[in-house]
């Protein structure tokens, strides 16, 4: 397996339910999210895939969806009465939004959905809330077939 990783900036809120400090809050980061694409052969060129397609498939993706918007959980019980404040800053995620589950979201359903047909993986996503505290999900390798 070969690797091409490339990162994106993004500013970002959310609030994490349930924290037992001061991120139960709503407040915001600059993140930092690393994509590391794989595939298992060279392009005729010998790239995984050119990093212009890493920008216009992944880290566009982050920027149309999710830079300068709140993450939220569907469960969180803030989410009805901001979704009527603000609707169009409000970003509804099946998921509490902490660094470890915006990488493995982005790796298991916004991966697929924007590599495919590309024959390429992207295998894993780091996600830097601060210069200092970062999450990183791998995927694991898949089965071998017979």
């Amino acid at each position: 397996m070969i690797t091409a990783e490339r990162y994106h900036d993004i500013c970002m809120g959310h609030r994490v339910v349930g924290h037992e400090s001061k991120c139960k809050h709503l407040h915001g980061h600059n993140y930092r999210i690393h994509f590391v694409c794989a595939s298992s052969e060279l392009d005729s060129l010998g790239r995984v895939i050119d990093f212009s397609e890493i920008n216009s498939r992944l880290c566009q993706w982050l920027e149309l969806h999710w830079d300068h918007r709140t993450l939220l959980w569907s469960e969180d019980p803030l989410l009805p009465e901001l979704q009527r404040l603000v609707p169009e800053d409000i970003r509804v995620v099946p998921f509490n939004p902490t660094a470890e589950q915006i990488a493995e979201y982005l790796v298991r359903v916004v991966g697929p959905q924007q590599l495919a047909g590309t024959g390429i993986e992207l295998v894993s996503c780091r996600v830097d809330e601060t210069r200092k505290c970062s999450a990183t999900y791998v995927q694991p390798p898949s089965a071998p077939t017979r």
